[in-house]
C-alpha cells in the first residue's frame, strides 16, 4: 500500500452483491484495490479476480483489521451491511450496520483518508407515517426521518449508520453517500434483492399489491465511483431508476426469463394474515420465513423515490429496465440457479 496511494481504494463488503461490482469497476479503471474478507466465507463474487485484490482478513467489528489497511490518503468505500427483515437478525444488523459503520468512520478520521463513499439505502431516508390511503407518496433527499411503523428495523439501523457518517463529516471527513432503492443485477440469486429474480424463476404464483422502486447495480456502481472521483462532497443521493407496480416488474422479469408470471394478487388485508402463519411454519421447520411483518407491510406500500438529483451533478442517465433484465436473463441461461 506504499505506492500510488491516490490510486488506491479499500472496500468493505467487497465480496457481496454491490461491493463486488464496485471492486470490479475500480479494477477496470486500474486502481489498486484492497478489501476485507472472512476466511470462512472466502472471496464471494470476486473469486475469479481474487488474485488482483489485496485481501485483509477481518471485518468491520474488528478495529485492528480496519486500522491495518485504512491509511492516509487512500479512498474508502463502505458497502458492508446486513439486509434482513427477519426478527432473529436484529441484533446482528445493529452490530454490523451501526457499530460497524461507526468503526469505519472512526478509523477513517484517525487515518486521514482521501474520501469515504458510503453505500446506504432508501430505507434510511424513512417512510413518513402520515399518508393518504391509496395515494402514492413521493420521497426525495429533503425527507426528514421520523419514527413510523412504516420503517423496518433494517431501515432504522441504516438511518443510525448514516448518523455516524454525518458525525464523521462534522469532524472533517470528506464523504459522499448513495441511497439506492431495490438493486437489480447479476449476483447470488439466493440473497437480498435478487431473491425476487429467483422467485419469478421458480414460477411462484403470487404478487403483492404495492409499488417497487428499482435501480441497476451498474448504475449504483457508476454513480458512486464517479462521485468519489469528483469534487462533490458531504452530500447524499437517492438512486432510483423507476417505480412500477410489483405485478408489472414480475411480469417483465418473467418475460425476460421465459417463465410463467405470477397471476394471483395478494390483497394487503390477506398479507397481514399470512405473515403470522409463515412465522409459525418457519419456526417449526427451522427456516427463515418467506414473509415477515415488515416485508408484508413493504410489499403493499405506495411509495416512490425521486432519484433525479444525481443528474444535477453528474452527466448520468439510468439504464432502461429492459437492459437490466436482458443481462439477468443471459446470466441465468449461462448458469441456472440451484433449486
Amino acid at each position: 500500500m506504499t505506492s500510488s496511494l491516490r490510486n488506491t481504494v479499500f472496500i468493505t463488503g467487497a465480496t457481496g452483491f454491490i461491493g463486488s461490482h464496485i471492486a470490479r469497476r475500480y479494477l477496470a479503471e486500474g486502481y489498486n484495490v484492497a478489501a476485507l474478507y472472512r476466511s470462512e466465507r472466502g472471496y464471494g463474487m470476486l473469486s475469479d479476480v481474487a488474485d488482483q485484490i489485496r485481501w485483509h482478513e477481518g471485518d468491520v467489528l474488528d478495529i485492528p483489521s480496519l486500522e491495518s489497511v485504512i491509511i492516509s490518503d487512500i479512498d474508502v468505500i463502505h458497502a458492508a451491511a446486513i439486509v434482513s427483515f427477519v426478527p432473529k437478525d436484529r441484533d446482528r444488523m445493529e452490530r454490523i450496520n451501526v457499530e460497524g459503520t461507526a468503526n469505519v468512520v472512526n478509523v477513517c478520521l484517525k487515518a486521514g483518508v482521501g474520501k469515504l463513499g458510503y453505500v446506504s439505502s432508501v430505507a434510511a431516508v424513512g417512510r413518513p407515517a402520515a399518508k393518504i390511503e391509496g395515494n402514492v407518496v413521493t420521497i426525495d433527499e429533503t425527507q426528514k426521518w421520523e419514527d413510523s411503523p412504516n420503517n423496518s428495523v433494517y431501515a432504522k439501523t441504516k438511518y443510525r449508520a448514516e448518523l455516524e457518517v454525518w458525525r464523521g463529516v462534522a469532524e472533517g471527513l470528506n464523504t459522499v453517500m448513495v441511497n439506492p432503492s431495490v438493486v437489480l443485477g447479476v449476483g447470488d440469486w439466493q440473497r437480498s434483492s435478487l431473491q425476487l429474480i429467483k422467485y419469478v424463476y421458480d414460477e411462484r404464483p403470487f404478487y403483492p399489491a404495492g409499488l417497487i422502486n428499482y435501480v441497476d447495480v451498474l448504475d449504483v456502481t457508476d454513480t458512486l465511483v464517479r462521485l468519489m472521483q469528483s469534487d462533490v462532497s458531504n452530500r447524499r443521493f437517492i438512486l432510483n431508476g423507476g417505480t412500477i407496480p410489483y405485478r408489472t416488474l414480475l411480469e417483465q422479469v418473467a418475460t425476460a426469463l421465459g417463465k410463467r408470471p405470477p397471476t394471483m394478487r395478494i390483497p394487503p388485508a390477506l398479507t397481514k394474515l399470512l405473515w403470522p402463519l409463515e412465522a409459525v411454519r418457519a419456526w417449526i421447520l427451522g427456516k427463515s420465513p418467506l414473509i415477515t411483518r415488515e416485508t408484508a407491510r413493504s410489499a403493499s406500500a405506495l411509495y416512490e423515490y425521486d432519484g433525479r438529483q444525481i443528474g444535477q451533478v453528474l452527466d448520468f442517465q439510468y439504464r432502461p429496465l429492459s437492459d437490466t433484465l436482458r443481462r439477468i436473463s443471459d446470466a441465468l441461461k449461462a448458469s441456472p440457479p440451484s433449486v
